[in-house]
């Protein structure tokens, strides 16, 4: 009988193991979690759930009756210590070891921190990125009156917008020249930047952290800046990215290249490993290689390594697609706009409603709509089909958007 071990247990975890049964693989699959929880959504953890407006059973994909069901062995609170290609064997922290015909690596990234000489390991000081960091930050918050956030990408915006919706006084610190500098046009970054400001966030952009001030009892209480500010708080966020992790898999002898290196089957540099996630570092065009830190890309790269696993060949070519939702707004991405030389801006019709059009010539490469649902669509429908897109038509409020799509 064919063994299949996925090491771990995040949404591509479990989307690899569903969908391997869903083609019929009859052989054995374990799923080894890192978390004592059974895999669950993510994107909910800084926005509803911290709000309080989701509950904690709705996280979880399945109930633990689906992986009985589906014959699925699921390893709660394991870690895999050690991968042996040659031997197609994993050893796990308990000492365990798990023999295996093919490997599923989804164990995704790790956030950032603050080192502990800048005051990373203070009381109150979190990262947003599991249950356990959301349900800590969830128990502190009776008692905390000012938050600081470090970082003003899209978990630290998101964690910020919820804080504020939760009465705190809160303050962004973000060290390049705006917010969402790395992943947006400035005319997305303004537009999120006017949002948080109406809602009383202080954002403080173009400002380096020289580090935390803790008190006596060495919880969190201040911020101190690289030109002598003191920002009072005693809840810091540190949102500051993520890096994928590697260490498993660089120690097993496979190939990374800013992640996992795969081929555009999923397929890690031996030919028995497949990966995908926030990991996984794959083909793009032009021969460059790129991640994807979504969880659409977690569902939709595991599926597709899945697929190639059962010997039913298919490539990966996603059109990237990503959301945020901040206050009332929610921004919807399709497409990766690196590499634009022109934004145009198409105003919507609601509230605090636009879009915003990346092009390279006349080429679309993305766009990025907030509260714009038509937008966001016939954008990502453009550039799944690769259709050419007059900029001016886009701009042009009086041009029906569907029309764009027609041949």
């Amino acid at each position: 009988m064919s063994r299949i071990a996925v090491v771990g247990g995040g949404q591509a975890g479990y989307s690899a193991s569903a969908k391997l049964r869903l083609l019929g693989f009859d052989g054995e699959i374990t799923l080894i979690c890192g978390e004592n929880e059974f895999p669950y959504q993510r994107p909910p953890l800084s926005k509803k759930y911290l709000l309080g407006d989701f509950e904690r059973e709705r996280l979880f994909l399945r109930p633990e009756s689906f992986y009985q069901e589906q014959d699925i062995r699921v390893q709660l609170n394991e870690r895999c210590q050690s991968i042996d290609l040659d031997h197609k064997n994993l050893t796990l922290a308990s000492g365990e070891e798990v023999p295996f015909d093919t490997l599923f690596l989804t164990t995704g990234s790790v956030p950032r921190r603050l080192p502990a000489s800048m005051g990373g390991d203070l009381k109150g000081v979190h990262t947003v990125r599991d249950l356990q960091d959301i349900d800590t930050i969830t128990h502190e918050l009776d008692r905390c009156e000012k938050a600081v956030v470090i970082g003003g990408g899209y978990i630290g915006l998101e964690a910020a917008a919820s804080l504020n919706i939760k009465g705190l006084h809160v303050t962004v610190i973000e060290m390049a020249p705006r917010i969402l500098m790395r992943v947006a046009a400035q005319e997305t970054s303004l537009h999120i930047r006017r949002l948080h400001l109406e809602h009383g966030t202080h954002l403080l952009e173009n400002t380096t952290i020289e580090g935390l001030i803790g008190d006596d009892q060495g919880r969190v209480q201040a911020a101190k800046l690289a030109d002598g500010q003191r920002i009072e708080a005693d809840l810091v966020i540190v949102g500051i990215g993520i890096e994928p992790e590697t260490t498993l898999a660089s120690q097993a002898g496979l190939e990374i290249d800013n992640g996992i290196k795969v081929d555009r089957h999923c397929r890690a540099s031996h030919k028995d490993v497949f990966v995908a996630g926030d990991g996984a570092s794959f083909p793009w065009h032009n021969g460059m290689l790129i991640r994807l830190e979504s969880v659409q890309n977690a569902i939709d790269q595991a599926e597709c390594a899945a697929t190639n696993a059962v010997g039913q060949w298919q490539e990966y070519n996603p059109t990237p697609w990503f959301w945020s939702d901040q206050y009332d707004a929610r921004l919807q991405i399709a497409g990766i706009g690196s590499g634009h030389d022109k934004v145009v801006t198409r105003e919507g019709r609601g509230p605090n409603a636009a879009s915003y059009w990346y092009f390279q010539g006349d080429k679309l490469l993305a766009v990025d709509a907030v509260n714009d649902a038509r937008s966001y669509m016939v954008g990502k429908k453009l550039l799944e089909s690769g259709t050419e897109v007059d900029p001016s038509a886009v701009m042009d409020t009086s041009t029906d958007l569907k029309s764009l799509l027609l041949p």
